[in-house]
């Protein structure tokens, strides 16, 4: 693959005779490199790239923010350890855990040693490229990476499950103090300590890891049958015929989990529902309040809870609010996230090398924005969403209807419907909605907006009229692969250029912010097991009345699962590499990747876009002063360029 894009990129119908050969040699060259399957037995039916290309490889920087992640996670081992080990809990020696220290501390200075060669910051922008280019001569990136790679193994090592730790685990009374207290040397998030609050809740269905799945009913819905009354003393000064005539009323069903068979671990029975969820948004407000739960709308008499402090009823609330939050998490790890951004762009990606040549402007514009998803992708398949791996651990299912819910869900899915303004007008939440405080859609339609623009300022340099479009055989190849052996549904050959603003644009967007907004939550939200989790563990409540705190506390995970938890979304949530609006080489020492004047002469596209996504990222952070809670996940800053993570 070529390390940086044509100086000048040109479509295929306007090379010549020689430049058109060159550009079939290099493609069938591609093609036989990237070839499709949809035999991966995780993921059987979806198609992704058979073998993965060495081009694919991560880069040297991307393996030191990966172990510079990593070394955090085995400190906060190493200490809850200790900890079990002072309780009296652990037979573990110490000696290990000394032994522990000063593998963690040999790599942390190797790693501190690489950062201060290679001027790398947390966000991975490069100080000065001049720099790196000099570092060549201190650091062999091939050995850099090798070395990367082996630490990463030690410290994997360090952070695996220790049987005496999982026992002293099991000894540990269910609490949210010791859950709190799986946190030593890594923050504990602030959910941990308002996820209870009712407000909170609604705000996670617009502002948390699954914020894709509220919509507006134009009726009560029969799976949730909230009386007017219940409304009425949910929502003072509120009636509910009049919340749903006003469009005030919104639901998430999370009926699409029925795919899933719940599971066991180690011979203990995980449950999952699929609860409905109504929400309101009372007059004169902005903001969403819970109204209802019916935990288990399949069973007739399954009843409608309501938000109550009352004793006895207060904990039968709670256990329902931790049904809808174990339902929220499986359909954010399966549909929402892996299926509807990791797999979907892996569709376009692998079409793209096999069908544009690294001579067209749309291979040039989108193949940055492909960067480590198929790798991390593989990754997935081989070791997260398989038997014995943490989606088989921590989540409800077997791990066999797991993967089929994520199959499904990726096969299902319309990639025109889902364009974002798309979907928001689907769900009734577009901006015209009751519904005025939804932090992902105000900031993604920014961010959606920006994307637009720099995508339709690079293309008019390239294509002067729809008719270019047309004539474009190496795209008509490209969206028939996708559509075809991409099984992409709702992805249509364009016709026009504005047709090839949006779909660039999609895919710009769901490769970069789409996938930020769900995958950067798991460490900020997830991470802590009793605000959003994979199972239950005990069934779902039948009645409101009389349960009691440690009832719905028995309904979280074991300790251990919810430290396994914490490590891998924690390792998910942390990794920011390359910010959207960067666009660099994949190879060291990382130059610039655009060449053409046309789009990196100074106020040109680029210019423009980058000048575009410092304006939003101002806008955010003002918006943020005053909202209740900030919300961050779409600051472009804070947005990498691709789904390598």
């Amino acid at each position: 693959m070529a390390h940086q894009a044509p100086v000048k990129p040109t479509l295929p119908q306007n090379d010549d005779a020689g430049q058109q050969a060159a550009r079939k040699a290099q493609i069938a060259a591609s093609q036989a490199e990237y070839q499709w399957t949809d035999a991966v037995p995780a993921l059987e039916g979806v198609p992704v790239v058979k073998t993965l290309p060495k081009a694919e490889d991560p880069t040297l920087e991307w393996w030191l923010k990966l172990v510079r992640i990593v070394l955090e996670l085995a400190k906060n081992q190493v200490e809850v350890e200790a900890d079990l080990i002072e309780q009296k809990l652990s037979s573990l020696d110490p000696a290990l855990l000394a032994a522990d220290r000063l593998v963690i501390g040999a790599i942390e200075k190797d790693v501190v040693g690489l950062e201060l060669k290679l001027a790398i910051n947390p966000l991975g922008k490069h100080s000065l490229v001049e720099e790196a280019k000099e570092a060549v001569e201190l650091v062999s990136a091939e050995v850099a990476i090798a070395d990367l790679k082996n630490h990463a193994t030690k410290l994997q090592g360090i952070i695996e499950m220790r049987g005496a730790t999982k026992e002293a685990l099991g000894k540990q009374d269910r609490s949210l103090e010791n859950y709190r207290g799986l946190f030593k040397s890594i923050a504990c998030p602030e959910i941990a300590y308002t996820f209870q609050d009712d407000l909170e809740f609604a705000n996670l269905r617009v502002a948390g890891p699954n914020s894709v799945l509220i919509e507006a009913v134009d009726a009560v819905p029969a799976r949730c049958a909230v009386t007017a009354e219940q409304y009425a003393a949910v929502v003072p000064g509120d009636t509910l015929e009049a919340a749903v005539a006003q469009g005030r009323l919104f639901q998430c069903d999370f009926d699409d989990l029925k795919i899933i068979e719940p599971g066991e671990w180690e011979g203990v029975d995980k449950y999952l529902t699929c609860p409905v969820a109504l929400f309101a948004v009372p007059p004169g407000a902005s903001s969403l309040v819970p109204v209802a739960i019916n935990c288990d709308p399949s069973d007739p008499a399954s009843p409608v809870m309501t938000p109550s402090l009352s004793d006895e009823k207060q904990w039968g609330w709670e256990m329902a609010k931790l049904v809808v939050q174990v339902a929220d998490g499986n359909y954010h790890e399966l549909f929402a996230h892996l299926a509807r951004t990791h797999l979907v762009i892996e569709a376009i990606a692998v079409a793209t090398h096999r069908h544009l040549s690294d001579q067209h402007p749309v291979w040039a514009l989108l193949v940055r924005h492909y960067e480590g998803t198929m790798f991390i992708n593989e990754a997935a398949a081989t070791s997260l969403i398989t038997k014995g791996g943490p989606i088989d651990h921590i989540f409800a299912g077997t791990i066999a209807s797991s993967q089929q819910a994520a199959v499904e869900a990726r096969l299902t899915f319309d990639f025109t419907d889902g364009m974002l303004p798309n979907d928001l007008a689907r769900r009734g939440v577009d901006a015209n909605s009751a519904l005025a405080n939804y932090p992902y859609r105000d900031d993604g339609l920014l961010v959606w907006s920006a994307i637009e623009s720099w995508v339709r300022d690079y293309l008019a340099v390239y294509y002067d009229a729809d008719s270019d479009v047309t004539g474009d055989t190496e795209l008509s190849a490209w969206a028939a692969a996708i559509a075809g052996h991409g099984q992409l549904k709702g992805f249509t050959a364009p016709q026009t250029i504005e047709d090839l603003v949006q779909i660039c644009t999609m895919t710009i967007f769901t490769g970069s912010a789409q996938h930020a907004s769900v995958n950067f939550p798991q460490k900020a939200i997830m991470e802590f097991a009793p605000a959003v989790t994979g199972a239950l563990w005990q069934q779902a409540p039948d009645t409101q009345d009389g349960a009691t705190k440690s009832e719905w506390i028995e309904m979280m995970p074991p300790q251990a699962l919810a430290l396994e938890q914490l490590k891998v979304l924690f390792l998910l949530g942390s990794l920011y590499y390359r910010p959207l609006g960067t666009y660099l080489s994949p190879n060291f020492p990382y130059p610039q990747w655009f060449r053409d004047e046309r789009i990196v002469g100074e106020g040109g596209p680029l210019d423009r876009f980058q000048q575009s996504l410092e304006e939003v990222e101002a806008q955010i952070v003002q918006r943020n002063a005053e909202r209740r809670r900030p919300y961050t996940f779409l600051l472009p800053s804070l947005i990498p360029s691709s789904t390598n993570i």
